[in-house]
């Protein structure tokens, strides 16, 4: 048996070598790559997007300046990929091998593209081109936000294939997110890295105003062996606008409904320091009509009014990124309740008094630091943020909510090969949620308390040019602190005691070229797919109303596959995804009448099944001319309780989960020439089973028929700086309700003047 000073005598020199091979040639950082992009023409672009790939830790991106010329300096020598792209442009992709002390000047030809090629943050560990990246990723482009006049996710998300958005009448009500058929609490929504959901995973997506943004990536199917617990079905993250040649906008516009809305940002770079700073503020009438009963609608009306601010510094040739962030929240929307559609007869009339407050506050900090100059193999990433969520319910029976969370985490990249990548990381998450109507009995109000400690890992293997992948694990240790029970309340709660549980959540995507070379064919098939398990452990709400003291987290299992065909160059995109999901443990609301499960309580009873296809299509015949389409057919099913052969009531085996559109699609239209642009959006969705408005599902299901809107907007360069825009939603006046019970606005008409210096 070899004595442990053996051992580590022997390990030490294995370990340096190992060290050594990886950091030495990092050191000889004395090549460049220097370029000029240029549109189909031959003339310069600004601003493009130069991603360049290689021997580091994470792939190296710049953009071009006024001339088009750019340059990537302090690489080591090696063979590297480079992709250069701009908004309806790219390049294929180029190999070219750099030598020490040599520098490379290349010329970048960009031509008609679909689908704009630029560096995903969300989908893996580290930065990845688009095209590389395995998973179904969907990228909406700050300029595509602009161009259409959208300013709320709920209006962003709608045309990505898989995403179901269902809002509770006008702008402000209650939005929901479903991914993939799965619940409305399934999908972690990232603002610059920092969590926005609350405790549990629920998310309003009226909450999430978008300002400034430079771009949306969402990314579909579980993605906990990334993030952890509340990424069960997938992962929005937006991501603001930071640095750039110098640039400020405002905005002023008005329309229908009494909506006004302003708002100014700033944002560049100089010597290494960048900034981005900017304010919004909204407000509308609502509806202020006659509800089913005859009764008057006077406080639909919604405000919101937000603020941002973003400090960083790149270190001149050392590759080091400081950035802070803060930002600010604040609604305040009026809840008349359901005034529309009323099948069982119970409406009880309009609550004028009602109003949602909310305010969330957040901050973060992230460092990033190569071990040994810019290209480095090896590279630390640390982030740190914390946020606040507070919600006052102000009606006859007023209620407080808030949500806390501290997020801590540190990761290593090593590009140990040109083929293979490694991370490797630890993550914490200490989080809490409380309520007035959380309570144990004389105690009063009691917070849920929870932590969650996280190790993961990650390997990105591309064995030859056709084919990538990428295996990742996470192992989480979520602990809960002891939660009383509550003697008094209705259904009397038992005592929590204070609970450790492990859980061990895998991944596995890959991509294959099988047909063509994206830097040298016109036309190529790319196959992808993914498999991975989620997990979403109970929120406050679910533990403070159940009998049931073992109450265990939901779970997910996920696999999908899809093929990707482009054509003519890149000007065609086409995208068909098949997924097939199973969610075990559901936690629901059940009644009496269900034998073995807890009464009037929520408990872990239900499971379900939801399975479809995501298609898509992207076509730029033109410069200035943009066409998408997306479908998604969405199959989702109640299952049988375990150990039984029946579902809880309402409910039958068999059943589509409520709210999901069986049928749902999108065709998005841009046109832009000189000083002129336009956009028209229509929007398909099938019918749905959804709960009586006035007692929920207890009150009995019914079917909510489907419908087809349209928007058409256009916009006007007057002068170099200032830009007139109009728009109208719902263009042709239809009658419809995404919730059943709540009207969406009828036609709407809006118009405005931007202002912009710098862009």
């Amino acid at each position: 048996m070899h004595c442990p000073s053996r051992l580590y005598t022997q390990a030490v020199p294995l370990f340096l070598s190992l060290f050594l091979s990886i950091a030495v040639p990092a050191l000889a950082q004395d090549a460049a790559l220097r370029g000029r992009v240029v549109d189909p023409d031959g003339r310069p672009v600004a601003g493009a997007t130069i991603v360049v790939e290689g021997p580091t830790a994470s792939p190296r991106s710049t953009r071009s300046d006024a001339t088009g010329t750019f340059e990537v300096a302090a690489l080591a020598s090696g063979r590297y990929t480079v992709r250069a792209s701009a908004p309806g442009l790219g390049a294929p992709a180029r190999e070219v091998v750099l030598e020490s002390g040599v520098p490379m000047e290349v010329e970048l030809p960009l031509r008609l593209a679909a689908v704009d090629e630029r560096l995903v943050v969300t989908a893996v560990q580290v930065d990845q081109p688009l095209s590389r990246v395995p998973d179904s990723t969907t990228v909406i482009a700050g300029d595509e936000l602009q161009a259409r006049q959208q300013f709320t996710a709920s209006q962003a998300l709608r045309s990505v294939p898989g995403l179901v958005v269902q809002q509770n009448g006008g702008p402000g009500a209650v939005s929901s997110l479903f991914t993939r058929g799965g619940e409305s609490d399934y999908t972690l929504v990232l603002v610059d890295g920092v969590r926005a959901n609350a405790f549990g995973g629920g998310m309003d997506l009226s909450q999430l105003p978008l300002a400034d943004v430079d771009r949306i990536e969402v990314v579909r199917g579980p993605q906990s062996a990334l993030y952890g617990a509340d990424a069960i079905g997938g992962v929005v993250h937006v991501i603001t606008r930071s640095g750039g040649a110098p640039s400020a906008q405002g905005l002023v516009e008005a329309g229908g409904r009494g909506m006004r809305r302003a708002a100014a940002s700033t944002a560049g770079e100089h010597r290494g320091f960048r900034w981005q700073a900017g304010g919004d503020y909204f407000e509308e009438g609502g509806y202020t009509g006659r509800a089913a009963n005859g009764e008057s609608v006077t406080n639909d009306d919604a405000r919101t009014a937000q603020g941002t601010l973003t400090l960083g510094w790149r270190g001149p040739g050392t590759g080091a990124d400081l950035q802070g962030t803060l930002r600010y929240v604040e609604t305040d929307r009026g809840t008349p309740g359901p005034y529309g559609a009323d099948p069982a007869g119970r409406f009880f009339g309009v609550d004028r008094t009602a109003r949602n407050l909310t305010n969330r506050r957040s901050s973060g900090v992230r460092w990033i630091q190569p071990w040994f100059g810019a290209s480095s193999r090896v590279r630390q990433r640390t982030e740190a943020d914390a946020a606040d969520y507070d919600l006052v319910f102000e009606s006859a029976f007023p209620s407080e909510g808030e949500s806390r969370r501290t997020h801590v985490r540190t990761q290593t990249d090593v590009a140990a090969s040109t083929a293979l990548g490694l991370t490797g990381g630890v993550e914490w998450l200490g989080e809490e949620g409380g309520s007035t109507y959380i309570t144990a009995g004389a105690a009063g109000e009691v917070p849920v308390k929870r932590s969650v400690l996280g190790l993961f890992a990650e390997a990105r293997w591309q064995a030859f040019a056709r084919l990538s992948v990428t295996a990742g694990v996470r192992g989480e240790r979520i602990h809960r602190d002891r939660f009383p029970g509550d003697p008094s309340a209705f259904t009397p709660r038992p005592d929590f005691p204070a609970e450790t549980l492990t859980s061990v959540n895998p991944k596995l995507a890959a991509s294959w070229m099988l047909l063509g070379d994206p830097a040298t064919s016109r036309a190529w098939t790319r196959v992808h797919g993914a498999a991975g398990t989620g997990i979403r452990p109970p929120d406050a709400f679910e533990m403070a109303f159940t009998d049931n003291s073992g109450l265990r987290p939901e779970r997910s299992r996920s696999v999908d596959i899809g093929v990707a065909q482009v054509l003519a160059g890149g000007a065609v995109q086409l995208d068909a995804t098949a997924f097939f999901n199973t969610y075990d443990d559901l936690i629901i609301s059940v009644g009496r009448s269900f034998a073995g499960a807890s009464r009037w309580s929520t408990d872990n009873i239900s499971n379900a099944r939801a399975r479809g296809a995501e298609l898509s299509a992207a076509w730029r015949p033109a410069a200035g001319l943009s066409l998408q389409a997306a479908y998604t057919f969405l199959s989702t099913g109640i299952l049988a309780v375990d150990g039984s052969s029946s579902a809880p009531p309402p409910y039958a085996v068999g059943d589509p989960l409520l709210r999901r559109p069986r049928h749902q699609a999108s065709v998005d239209a841009s046109w832009a020439r000189n000083r002129v642009a336009a956009f028209a959006q229509v929007v398909l969705r099938g019918e749905t089973l959804d709960a009586e408005p006035a007692w929920g599902p207890t009150g009995g299901l019914y079917t909510n028929p489907g419908y087809t809107t349209a928007s058409l907007g256009a916009s006007l360069r007057l002068a170099r700086s200032v830009t007139v825009q109009a728009r109208v939603l719902n263009l042709f006046d239809r009658a419809y309700e995404e919730v059943l019970g709540y009207p969406a606005p009828r036609r709407t008409a809006y118009v405005g003047v931007r202002l912009a210096a710098g862009r």
